[in-house]
């Protein structure tokens, strides 16, 4: 297991708020100078795919303003991990094609100048410490009225419904795991109201403890937890 270190230099230190908008479009054009096929696979116009990849951002110094993060230095880091092993290598050939490239950034630009592989180690306990390395979203889906709400950690319903988020997401994705003994329990978490393509939506940071199958867990690690993965949130780390 590893997962992908994307060094990003910027021309001028700072970042849009919504950068999840200016990370997803970089992720389809690196995609797309590797695999065509795997880019129509992915990004369907008009059609959300699952997907088992899920990103975080390292920002230096940050300070968020109401429509921009100003950085203490021009650079920021990315943190990619992708649960299937021949995504993510295409991945990798294509943010190696992107290598020094400009890319626009709302009246900025970000070049990507170094691609690294990190280890992920495998976890082998039922039961872990993590740390939230972006915002973890938990969305409860009424069918009913055809909308999504974000639950918050301190809610009684919150490991349930990412219970059910992962039950989901594990059976679509034809993995195969059981969710049946799987739980999130919050030890020092706190609520961060992040953008979301357009909406404002309840997110949670900070430190829990999960439990679930081992398998299940390293499929999580790598794919991310809760909804919106692919979006820049659900990465989390292993810290116990």
């Amino acid at each position: 297991m590893f997962q992908l270190k994307l060094s990003m230099q910027l021309e001028n230190p700072c970042l849009p708020v919504e950068l999840e908008r200016a990370m997803v479009s970089f992720l389809k054009a690196s995609l797309q100078k590797e695999s065509q096929e795997l880019y129509e696979k992915l990004f369907r116009p008009g059609e959300a795919v699952l997907k088992s990849y899920c990103f975080s951002y390292y920002l230096p110094q940050a300070v968020f303003e109401k429509e921009v993060i100003r950085l203490g230095v021009p650079e920021f880091t990315v943190f990619f991990s992708d649960a299937d092993i021949e995504e993510l290598l295409c991945f990798y050939n294509g943010f190696l094609k992107m290598k020094f490239m400009k890319y626009p950034l709302h009246g900025n630009s970000m070049c990507l100048t170094y691609v690294s592989i990190l280890p992920l180690k495998s976890i082998r306990e039922d039961t872990v410490i993590i740390k939230m390395l972006s915002p973890l979203l938990v969305r409860e889906h009424d069918r009913e009225r055809n909308k999504d709400r974000y639950c918050l950690f301190d809610e009684a319903g919150f490991s349930d419904t990412l219970k059910e988020n992962t039950r989901y997401f594990v059976k679509q994705m034809g993995y195969g795991f059981s969710v049946e003994n799987f739980s999130i329990k919050p030890l020092k978490a706190k609520k961060v109201v992040v953008p979301a393509f357009g909406k404002l939506v309840d997110g949670n940071l900070g430190v829990y403890q999960l439990t679930g199958a081992p398998g299940l867990l390293n499929l999580l690690l790598s794919a991310g937890l809760g909804s919106r993965r692919s979006e820049g949130h659900g990465k989390f780390q292993v810290i116990l």
